[in-house]
């Protein structure tokens, strides 16, 4: 399984649905485990970015999937990062 950063944006559309429903990001996050990711942590943040998630995955394409479902859906704009644990890289750069 392979983590991810995604960094996540929410339209005026995904705003209006937080603040009605707050609790629509945990509905989120239980449709992303249908499709095989895990939701590790979660953070709000404040800057160009409103949230800040790291997820574990099993493959690019599932993420992929992920964002083209969650975004189409026009309340939510994302950017997912694949990432290495400091300590894997180390690793690799000690071969």
């Amino acid at each position: 399984m392979g983590i991810y950063i995604v960094l996540s944006k929410l339209t005026d559309s995904g705003r209006e649905t937080l603040k009605e429903k707050p609790h629509r990001i945990f509905e989120v996050n239980k449709e992303l485990e249908a499709m095989g990711i895990k939701v590790l942590q979660q953070y709000a943040v404040l800057g160009p970015y409103d949230f800040v998630n790291i997820i574990e995955a099993p493959d690019n394409e599932t993420v992929m999937k992920m964002s083209i479902e969650l975004g189409s859906r026009g309340s939510v704009e994302l950017m997912s990062l694949p990432a290495i644990r400091v300590d894997d890289l180390l690793k690799i750069l000690g071969k």
